[in-house]
């Protein structure tokens, strides 16, 4: 029981961090981290994707001539 809480413990700081870094809500991240535990690592990582590719405008589709 506490080896998870500390992994939770652990990884939410890890989230929490790294959402600062990218300029993404923190506390949502930290509570997913609290909740989830290591299973909100792939979402963190596929959300910080999505996040950069608006963030450099590749998220419109376009047509090359």
């Amino acid at each position: 029981m506490w080896t998870i809480l500390m992994i939770n413990l652990v990884i939410s700081g890890l989230l929490y961090i790294e959402a600062l870094k990218w300029g993404m809500p923190a506390k949502r991240w930290w509570c997913a981290g609290m909740v989830f535990g290591v299973a909100s690592l792939p979402m963190y990582s596929i959300a910080k994707h999505i996040h950069w590719r608006r963030a450099v405008g590749f998220n419109n589709l376009y047509m090359a001539a």
